[in-house]
């Protein structure tokens, strides 16, 4: 009996200090989680190539992607203030600027009539922007704050005397919703065909879809960027995202540099979250990419 009562004394402190040990990383978890979702970063990455023009040598290319009606710091001076100090040449909008779940196009708008002032803005589409009947509107406004809304359109960049091809598609929902008979990738090889038509030069795409890279790596396309995925929303170690829209488990193309054929792909982890309200170990990003002419 003697023994018996020892033990339950030493048994109750462990106990005390597992429970305790538990809560500790709970919270720990918890702080990481709130953390990685407003400390928002810049992520560089410089692409070199032997088809840029010499003028477009460190010519910066700063992405802002799935914004989701997200505010850091109040109007969002705090992811302006680091767009800014990036000092891009341009700022690329890669869709879902809106949510279409609690579309707040004030935000939409407050970002991008200040994200013009710090360079040329030009913007696509999301499948946010395709399911929400506040699009129409919102492209409007985002037009008369000048931003360049590219749908499916080319136009060409001019530095010294030289250019680049910009092109943007609009989001496959607004033409196939759902793509139950796998009709996009045929649709936007078409579309990648029209806007290509005779250019030869360097072509960079603005396209949501980071799922479409052998379309786009098929149709010449050297640079594009691309977001949607949200890095994958929650990202492991080792492994990399969890899930992602027409992907499913583990994508493959979830965050960063991808290359094939002659193409890259850069896949912003974007800003916002939507259906899932948070993401972990997946900050936040503005991607500012440089180019460099070999």
């Amino acid at each position: 009996m003697k023994n018996a009562g020892i033990s339950r004394k030493k048994i109750v402190p462990i106990k005390r200090n597992i429970i305790l040990s538990m809560l500790l990383c709970v919270n720990i978890l918890v702080a990481w989680t709130v953390w990685g979702n407003t400390a928002l970063m810049v992520s560089t990455i410089s692409i070199s190539s032997s088809r840029i023009p010499a003028a477009f040598s460190g010519f910066r290319i700063a992405q802002i992607s799935d914004l989701h009606n997200v505010e850091f710091g109040k109007n969002n001076a705090e992811l302006l203030k680091l767009l800014s100090e990036s000092r891009p040449d341009i700022i690329v909008i890669t869709g879902d600027l809106i949510d279409a779940n609690h579309t707040d196009v004030g935000i939409a708008l407050g970002f991008a009539q200040e994200s013009v002032r710090i360079a040329p803005t030009y913007y696509v589409t999301g499948n946010h922007e395709a399911a929400s009947p506040q699009y129409d509107a919102l492209q409007d406004w985002l037009e008369d704050a000048g931003v360049i809304v590219l749908e499916d359109e080319a136009i060409s960049l001019e530095r010294g005397g030289e250019t680049i091809a910009l092109l943007g598609l609009a989001d496959p929902d607004f033409t196939v919703k759902g793509d139950m008979f796998g009709e996009v990738p045929a649709m936007v090889s078409t579309k990648l065909k029209n806007l290509i038509g005779d250019e030869s030069g360097y072509t960079i795409l603005l396209s949501h879809r980071p799922e479409l890279f052998e379309t786009y790596v098929d149709g010449g396309i050297d640079l594009v960027f691309s977001g949607h995925v949200h890095g994958g929303q929650f990202r492991l170690p080792f492994i990399g995202g969890l899930v992602a829209p027409k992907q499913g488990l583990f994508p493959k193309y979830d965050a960063g540099l991808y290359t094939g054929g002659g193409t890259s792909m850069v896949v912003s982890r974007g800003i916002g979250n939507s259906i899932i309200p948070f993401r972990f170990n997946n900050r936040p990003e503005i991607v500012l990419v440089e180019l460099n002419a070999k």
